[in-house]
């Protein structure tokens, strides 16, 4: 079965391609606090999705250089 991950999409400036940007928590492995860590994956889109939408993402074969993900659904 293929990774999904959940994000927001925070560019859409290129064709076929949006910029997703995944946020979790991490836990400090002392203090016990925890902190938000972020990723940015590039997927593959069809069509062209506003900024600021929540997508999920799954991991496909690579599509180009950096492009290994494509956006399953917008929520």
């Amino acid at each position: 079965m293929a990774q999904e991950l959940k994000g927001k999409v925070v560019s859409n400036k290129m064709e076929k391609t949006a910029i997703v940007e995944v946020s979790r928590l991490k836990k400090h492995p002392i203090y016990g606090k925890y902190t938000k860590v972020s990723k940015r994956f590039k997927a593959h889109a069809e069509e062209n999705i506003p900024e600021g939408k929540t997508v999920i993402i799954q991991s496909t074969r690579p599509m180009s250089k950096d492009k290994k993900w494509k956006i399953i659904k917008v929520l």
